[in-house]
């Protein structure tokens, strides 16, 4: 082992004082620690899709993060196991984490797995929902900060087992039989929808998977030779089956625990841009169709991690950029719209908190920007981008990079919902009918990536 390698290690082993050692050895002093929070909600609250009372906690719902220290300031990224988190749902997330390692909340990117038994956090929503007659069955909000409070004190004590890192690591493998388009487009220009599922619908099987990303991406730090860390990304919406009030983090948690166990090294995992692929084609809703995605998932992780190529790490920038959408103002989506749906009792919950308050919360809040950030180190570049994007905006990052190793995680502030390209506007299918931005937001959204990565 070569002495920067030995003092590093030791210096995990030993704590602080042989830190400064490796400081003084040339490179950076990078430290980093891990933390995970149990976010499930309690028993009997309403739980998205069904809004049905929590009945029974399959999986424990995890909030997984890493905290990087580059000795003048730290950077936080967590993956939360919920549906979706927007407004300043989102920013509680994110303020608090901030807080409670000391570093601005620029410096905080908190993303969504995405998966349908798990809540949908949109705070500014639940507060209407608050101030109407007869609302559906809903969250309290007052849960948000008891969440938020045990998931910062995690993250506070977490600080306290910072320890070096000098390496990172990369790998990227094929998943077979996982990922699908849900918007397979036919000689007409025209969408042929596929969901998450097809059962009873075989014919929706036999088509092809179309356009995805296939490849999972591994980012792992490391001490020397020794993995501290692994983050994981792959585009899918992360769902088998759903809809029974149940809580679950479904096949890519199911993947990343097994995995994690595995290994002996902690287990992060970001949904990528996938707001138009999901696991349908592979997916008949059945108990033993989850096993076999988790199987398939994982195999692919393990590749990736096997694939891992170490190199020295260099000190980590991180960049923002803001992005405004503006909000559609035709017919059936404008603000007053929004409104008639969620005060309207004969609609069902999801009608009313979805198409409806969630809808108007993003109007209320179009004129504020929401914050896009990338975390760069040498070669590798993490970006981070909100609501549900199409896959076209992960691929577009790739394609803007081309040399370097870009992974991309969706779901961050969701509250524009599906962001999508242009031609899905005419195209047709549930994801731009569910999109409250317009379709110039493709162009805004790769605009803002071009400023984030310094392109032209």
């Amino acid at each position: 082992m070569r002495r920067r390698d030995f003092l590093a290690c030791i210096s995990a082993w030993l704590g602080a004082p042989l830190a400064a050692v490796f400081a003084r050895d040339g490179g950076p002093q990078l430290r980093l620690t891990t933390f995970c929070c149990d976010v499930t909600p309690p028993l009997g609250t309403p739980i998205y899709s069904s809004y049905k009372p929590l009945a029974t906690i399959e999986h424990p719902l995890l909030a997984k993060g890493v905290v990087i220290d580059d000795g003048k300031r730290r950077c936080v990224l967590c993956a939360v196991d919920w549906c979706e988190l927007c407004n300043s749902g989102h920013r509680m997330f994110r303020s608090k984490l901030a807080k409670a390692v000391g570093t601005d909340v620029s410096h905080v990117a908190v993303q969504t797995v995405h998966q349908h038994t798990a809540p949908m956090g949109d705070l500014d929503a639940l507060n209407l929902l608050e101030q109407i007659k007869d609302p559906p069955p809903h969250p309290d909000p007052k849960f948000f900060d008891a969440v938020t409070d045990r998931l910062a004190a995690t993250a506070k004590q977490s600080i306290e087992k910072l320890q070096p890192f000098d390496r990172i690591g990369t790998g990227q493998a094929k998943v077979d039989r996982v990922a699908s388009s849900r918007r397979i487009i036919n000689e007409h220009g025209k969408c042929r929808w596929r969901g998450s599922n097809t059962k009873g619908r075989p014919e929706l099987r036999e088509l092809p998977e179309g356009l995805i990303d296939p490849m999972l991406k591994t980012i792992t730090f490391a001490c020397g030779d020794k993995p501290l860390v692994r983050l994981h990304y792959y585009a899918t919406h992360p769902q088998s089956f759903y809809g029974d009030p149940r809580a679950s983090y479904d096949f890519p948690g199911i993947a990343r625990e097994k995995l994690q166990e595995k290994e002996g090294i902690f287990q992060i995992y970001f949904t990528g841009c996938a707001g138009d692929i999901a696991a349908g084609k592979y997916n008949d809703a059945s108990r033993r169709a989850r096993d076999e995605l988790a199987e398939r998932l994982l195999a692919g992780m393990e590749a990736s991690a096997a694939s891992t190529q170490l190199e020295p790490v260099g000190r980590p920038q991180w960049r923002t950029a803001p992005l405004l959408l503006a909000p559609r103002t035709n017919a059936g989506y404008t603000a007053a719209d929004s409104r008639a749906i969620m005060e309207n009792p004969k609609k069902g919950p999801v009608l009313r908190i979805f198409f409806g308050a969630m809808r108007l919360a993003f109007h209320l809040r179009s004129k504020r920007p929401i914050e896009l950030s990338v975390l760069q180190i040498g070669n590798v570049h993490i970006l981070h981008l909100p609501g549900e994007p199409m896959i076209e905006f992960q691929l577009f990052a790739q394609r803007s990079l081309p040399d370097s190793f870009v992974a991309v995680a969706g779901y961050g502030d969701c509250d524009p919902s599906y962001i999508c390209t242009k031609s899905a506007f005419s195209e047709g299918g549930y994801e731009p009918g569910a999109s409250w931005t317009t379709p110039d937001s493709e162009a805004t959204l790769k605009a803002a990536i071009g400023r984030l990565f310094g392109c032209k």
